[in-house]
């Protein structure tokens, strides 16, 4: 029976939950490939690694494990000037640095408050589910999928 190894296309069912059992996101089928390739948190895809369908799993991921430790040096105050004139709350804007985006969080007279952090950032997560289905990639269906994936 085919086990979780490097390649593996995994389909599962997946829960997240915050300490307190707030349902972050569920999902009846959510699919990925199994080998470091970044698709889901690192600590849950070791944890999978050799397991089989049918397999259940429960992880608990402090904050650095799942979406970031909060960071208030990504918590910018700006001057409204030097922003969009159109800005709202909420609105998203690319920072310098490459990947970095904020979300405008409020906004006074004459300053905007821009938080990058993920809006999951600082929460302690606790990930079950159950393994629905595997498939073995081959090396260039590997490649198919991760080029897939870098297009969005």
């Amino acid at each position: 029976m085919d086990k979780i190894k490097k390649n593996t296309l995994v389909s599962m069912s997946i829960k997240l939950e915050d300490e307190e059992g707030n349902i972050i996101d569920e999902s009846e089928e959510l699919m990925y490939l199994h080998g470091g390739h970044h698709q889901i948190f690192q600590k849950l895809e070791e944890t999978l690694e050799g397991k089989k369908v049918g397999d259940t799993f429960h992880v608990a991921l402090t904050p650095a494990e799942a979406f970031g430790v909060y960071d208030e040096a990504l918590v910018v105050k700006e001057l409204l000037e030097d922003l969009p004139e159109d800005i709202s709350i909420g609105m998203e804007l690319d920072g310098e640095e490459e990947g970095i985006v904020y979300v405008v969080e409020s906004i006074e007279q004459e300053h905007a408050i821009l938080n990058a952090n993920h809006e999951l950032a600082g929460i302690a997560l606790i990930a079950t589910g159950e393994i629905l289905e595997l498939e073995q990639l081959s090396d260039k269906a590997v490649e198919e999928v991760l080029k897939a994936e870098h297009h969005h």
